[in-house]
């Protein structure tokens, strides 16, 4: 079966867990969408509580809701928003045949971290990134946590040596942030960039104007 290759190219998984950080997810999902993604949106328990803690989302663990609401908070984008829950497992991302072939999960918890490590693949977003990995695909991690312990490093370390790219939360300062949003975007600037994703967030290195800075990218 040949699947279309445009919406194969435009198309990503996207993982929210429960690590700190729900504003980088919600600020990637917002850019993707923008870009016109087709994106598959997988959110854990543990992810609805801190968004409601830093961001005071209370968002619904009924897909359907959860989609009306974000696409409500992001309203006019081009892209294709897909709220998918945990034991759909006929969704697209739960196959290799039919799974995108770049996969965030961001912010990334140590137990989704060990969990992806391990192979566990006990709900819908671990194994995504199982798929992701095992068809060679780009999996990106952005763990938010510390410090990181001696387990937390060796999942890391598996994970690197089987393809998948650890972007801890560590955004820069060269870039003269002014609030907190300048941070957001910095390392949702850097994700972007992983991922082959035109952008103006922020200024890269030697540059001082973000539209300048995407002349040589």
């Amino acid at each position: 079966m040949q699947l279309n290759s445009s919406i194969k190219q435009k198309t990503i998984s996207l993982g929210w867990t429960g690590a700190s950080g729900a504003p980088y997810g919600l600020r990637l999902l917002e850019c993707l969408l923008q870009d016109g993604y087709r994106v598959y949106l997988m959110v854990s328990s543990a992810a609805r509580v801190v968004l409601a803690t830093e961001h005071g989302l209370q968002l619904s663990a009924n897909s359907d809701k959860a989609k009306a609401q974000l696409d409500q908070l992001f309203n006019g984008h081009q892209g294709e928003l897909i709220v998918l829950g945990k034991e759909q497992w006929f969704s697209p991302p739960a196959s290799g045949s039919a799974a995108p072939k770049q996969m965030v999960i961001c912010p990334c918890s140590t137990g989704t971290l060990a969990a992806v490590a391990t192979g566990m693949s006990n709900n819908l977003l671990e194994r995504a990134a199982d798929v992701v990995l095992k068809e060679r695909g780009q999996l990106i991690l952005v763990p938010r946590e510390t410090p990181f312990n001696a387990i937390h490093l060796e999942h890391m370390l598996n994970l690197t040596r089987n393809g998948a790219v650890i972007m801890p939360a560590a955004p820069g300062f060269y870039h003269h942030p002014q609030n907190v949003q300048d941070l957001v975007d910095f390392m949702v600037a850097r994700i972007l960039d992983h991922l082959g994703i035109d952008h103006s967030l922020t200024s890269r290195w030697g540059y001082d104007n973000p539209k300048d800075s995407d002349l040589d990218h």
